[in-house]
């Protein structure tokens, strides 16, 4: 189970870096974009990650992670007045997440936690987090590619490389490590 908890936690740093990488080659005008009425932007699906993240993992072992402090119809309404604002609110959000989540050990995994008054062992409800960011965190890099089109840049293995990668990989030692590992 201890390897569970490292493996979780670079699981969940691997998707921030997916949102950091796709915020990178993005203007603040393109993460506004909604494709048809009423469909969410990237900057609405962060701003609802974000409130999520703030609500589930502060007080995470001792307070339900449906805060009263929470709106989140508001989540859903574009706030975000500039690039940078959307940043810092992602990366405080993330910084919620990895204080909660790193001082964890095996015992506290079978611990009971609530959300909206739901039981969850530990184990679960960050099952059911990283399910979730993981979710959302596809929409961003999908939406990021359509509004670059051509000009994307991959974020995994680029389209037409697989044989070379898969060769590369196949010419290395086999090895346990996290994939997200470089190496």
């Amino acid at each position: 189970m201890e390897s569970y908890l490292a493996s979780i936690i670079k699981q969940f740093e691997y998707y921030k870096s997916l949102g950091d990488k796709t915020f990178e080659q993005l203007s603040f005008d393109e993460l506004q974009k909604e494709f048809v009425e009423d469909s969410n932007s990237i900057s609405i699906i962060t701003k609802h990650m974000v409130g999520n993240m703030l609500s589930r993992w502060t007080n995470f072992l001792t307070e339900d992670g449906e805060k009263s402090w929470r709106n989140r119809d508001v989540e859903f309404e574009r706030s975000y007045a500039s690039k940078e604002e959307l940043i810092n609110e992602w990366n405080k959000g993330c910084e919620c997440l990895f204080n909660a989540i790193k001082p964890l050990n095996y015992n506290d995994l079978e611990k009971i936690i609530y959300i909206r008054n739901e039981g969850h062992t530990v184990l679960e409800a960050i099952n059911r987090q990283v399910s979730h960011y993981a979710y959302h965190v596809g929409q961003i890099v999908f939406l990021g590619k359509l509004l670059k089109g051509k000009k994307w840049q991959s974020l995994s293995i680029p389209k037409d490389f697989s044989s070379k990668f898969n060769q590369e990989k196949f010419g290395q030692e086999k090895r346990k490590r996290h994939f997200t590992e470089e190496g």
